[in-house]
């Protein structure tokens, strides 16, 4: 079975930079067993950065989302903890200056994955995003997204989010 991991925006400014929350540095031991996992069963690794140039102000997210965060090449754009020392052993590395990665969904679609598992943050935004990208590029496969590996600073956003995952038959394992 052809396998990928998808590890979303797992980038210092939601961790405990401009954007974090408390409890989003714990998720790191739990995305680094998902990884070890994942390639220990002969799955593939990859990552998705949220990624912003000094034009993030003028974009529509900017408007709506008036705090800098996850600018290129920053530290607070970096991987976060331990998660950060599996990058070598990514096969594609995501950029998207969006919630979403279309890029990330086309591959996924020319990848003839057959099961799919996601982590990271933002559970309500990104994570879920890129979730329903999956399920489109991917109709048939087996989706999964453990929910002790992924959070929200807003605990009501989270749980909203996993309904909305669970609606489109995601698989949301719990611990």
């Amino acid at each position: 079975m052809k396998k990928i991991l998808i590890v979303v925006d797992y980038q210092n400014d939601f961790v405990d930079g401009s954007l974090g929350f408390a409890g989003a540095e714990l998720l790191d031991g739990v995305i680094c067993s998902r990884i070890e996992q994942t390639l220990a069963e002969g799955g593939e690794l990859v990552f998705t950065y949220d990624t912003h140039g000094e034009d993030y102000p003028n974009t529509h997210e900017g408007r709506s989302l008036p705090v800098t965060h996850c600018q290129r090449g920053s530290h607070g754009w970096a991987l976060y903890g331990k998660t950060a020392d599996y990058l070598g052993r990514a096969a594609r590395c995501f950029e998207k200056p969006t919630f979403g990665s279309l890029e990330l969904a086309q591959y996924l679609r020319d990848g003839g994955y057959e099961e799919i598992e996601l982590c990271g943050l933002v559970s309500n935004i990104c994570v879920v995003s890129n979730v329903l990208l999956a399920r489109a590029a991917c109709p048939d496969a087996r989706i999964v997204v453990h929910a002790n590996a992924t959070g929200s600073a807003d605990p009501a956003a989270h749980e909203a989010a996993l309904t909305v995952m669970r609606s489109v038959f995601v698989e949301v394992v719990e611990g």
